[in-house]
This record gives structure tokens, C-alpha cells and sequence, in this order.
């Protein structure tokens, strides 16, 4: 045959010394065999190291859970199954973070502080962020309202802390290690009415849909750019309402929290445009939101 010739030099190639050198594990004539014994120690010894620093890193988690409150009972995380909100597992709850415009109020906040005032703490702190040079007369009264309700140890409590930025969107943030806000104070409403007292838990409760429409219905409400459409969205609240105590029936629900929060953030609502039945519910509410 032809005989080729050499494409490329003959280098002498450095093998790197950052990795461990493999034995060579032929058997063939000639090999040493005498080693093996030395290969297996140094082995088992590398083997009890990395069980040694495992267990260093067990011990470094073990203080984590315990600074962050979590219980641990064997090897696994202690959870209970809550059948009054739809079978959702409860872990300890995380203190959140919300975000909000002074021209914003999320006024849910205090209307849920004075309605769980004997059932759950929400004790808010707020703090004013450096984009805004001045959050107002409305957003200085409503933090004095926050302060003159009292926090309660004995009852169970999640922590609030509200900031007063630039935002475009009221958004809390309920994970302490990544961003995932959840935007709109009814959405908001929505999480803390699954995570606050059994009372207000509507997971498993025959008017759930209900109380999800009237919810949706304040949503939009709030962004209705027109008088015309504000009104239209009233009197779809009007007939969700129809002759009942409140919109959850015959007891004060999170639908009744989202309702009063979205009228008071709307001032061009006024009386006129408020149905007797609307008006009568408004009093009742005011006796249990104290705003």
C-alpha cells in the first residue's frame, strides 16, 4: 500500500496533573498487581473524607432550618394537610414584603388587620423608599391607623412589611429567596384569606366560585379609566350581592374586604351611585373594617 505521510508534527504532550492518575488496570503480562491493596485504602480514606464533610454540611442546614423556624422531626419536614383550605399543605409562613404607590392605598391591609383582630395579627411596619420624596397626607394617616390597632402575641401572626415606592402595581412578595411577586391588592387579598384565619379560609366553602367572582369584579373595577364603566362594574356587584348580609352570605368574608377597599379607593363613586342594598351592606362592613 502507499505510504502516508505525517500531517501533523510529533508533539510531546503534557498530560495535566489537576486529576487524579488512573492505574492502569490491564492484567496483561507484565503488569503490577502488587499495589492493590494501597489503591483500595486510598480509596476508602477518600470515601470517609467526603462522609466527613457531608456530614459538616448536614449540621450547617440543621442550623438554617432552626434560625428560619422550620421544624424537623426525623428526616423529613413536619407539614400538616389543612381540609378547610382545599387540602393545601400549611408550612410556616414566611414574612412578606409589599409593594405600593401612596396613591395607591392598600387599604385590604387594615381593613383585614381590624377584621382578624381577635382571630389573627397582621402587624405591618411600613417604610418609605428613596423614589419617593413624599408619600402624602392619605398614606401618613393610613399608617397611624395601622399603629392603633394592637398586635396581639398570643394569636398566630404573619409580618408585613409595606414599602412606599414608584410602582405601577400594588405587588407583595411572599418568597424570601426569589422574586415572585404577586401583582393587584384583590390578588393579594386572594393569598392572605388561604394563609389567615379558618374563619376566612373559602377553599372548601360551597360559595368559593361566588366569592372569586365578586373578587374579579374589583379587580377590574380598579382599572375602569371611565365613570361610566365604574358604575357598570357597581351594579355588577349590586346583583352579586342581591338581598344578602354580605357577599359571602350571612358571614363577613375576604369578597367583603375586596369590595370596601376598591370603594374607598374610588372616589368618583359616590352615594348617587350606590344601590340601597349597597349602602345598607357599606354600614355593616364599616362596623367590622373600622375605616
Amino acid at each position: 500500500m502507499y505510504e502516508l505521510k505525517t500531517l501533523l508534527p510529533q508533539f510531546d504532550i503534557k498530560l495535566p496533573t489537576c486529576m487524579y492518575e488512573l492505574k492502569n488496570a490491564s492484567l496483561s503480562a507484565g503488569a503490577a498487581t502488587g499495589n492493590a491493596q494501597d489503591d483500595t485504602a486510598a480509596v476508602v480514606q477518600r470515601q470517609e473524607k467526603v462522609l466527613k464533610q457531608l456530614e459538616e454540611l448536614k449540621a450547617q442546614l440543621g442550623k438554617i432550618r432552626t434560625s428560619l423556624g422550620v421544624r424537623v422531626c426525623g428526616k423529613t419536614i413536619q407539614h400538616t394537610t389543612a381540609y378547610q383550605n382545599g387540602g393545601l399543605k400549611e408550612v410556616p409562613l414566611h414574612d412578606v414584603v409589599v409593594n405600593g404607590h401612596p396613591n395607591f392605598i392598600p387599604y385590604a391591609l387594615l381593613a383585614l388587620k381590624n377584621a382578624w383582630r381577635d382571630l389573627y395579627t397582621i402587624d405591618v411596619k411600613t417604610f418609605t423608599h428613596s423614589t419617593m420624596a413624599d408619600i402624602g397626607p392619605a398614606a401618613r394617616e393610613f399608617e397611624a391607623n395601622l399603629a392603633k390597632v394592637p398586635v396581639n402575641a398570643a394569636l398566630p401572626k404573619i409580618n408585613v412589611t409595606l414599602i412606599w415606592k414608584n410602582c405601577e402595581h400594588t405587588e407583595m412578595i411572599s418568597s424570601p429567596t426569589m422574586y415572585v411577586p404577586i401583582y393587584g391588592e384583590v390578588n393579594i387579598i386572594r393569598y392572605l384569606g388561604r394563609v389567615g384565619p379558618t374563619e376566612y379560609r373559602y377553599e372548601n366553602s360551597p360559595l368559593c366560585n361566588e366569592i372569586d367572582a365578586v373578587l374579579d369584579i374589583c379587580y377590574q373595577l380598579l382599572r375602569c379609566s371611565t365613570h361610566k364603566s365604574q358604575v357598570a362594574m357597581v351594579r355588577l356587584l349590586d346583583k352579586r350581592l342581591q338581598q344578602q348580609q354580605y357577599f359571602g352570605g350571612d358571614q363577613m368574608s375576604v369578597a367583603d374586604i375586596g369590595v370596601y377597599s376598591s370603594l374607598i379607593r374610588m372616589p368618583a363613586i359616590t352615594d348617587k351611585d350606590l344601590t340601597p342594598a349597597l349602602l345598607a351592606w357599606r354600614k355593616r362592613a364599616k362596623l367590622v373594617t373600622q375605616i
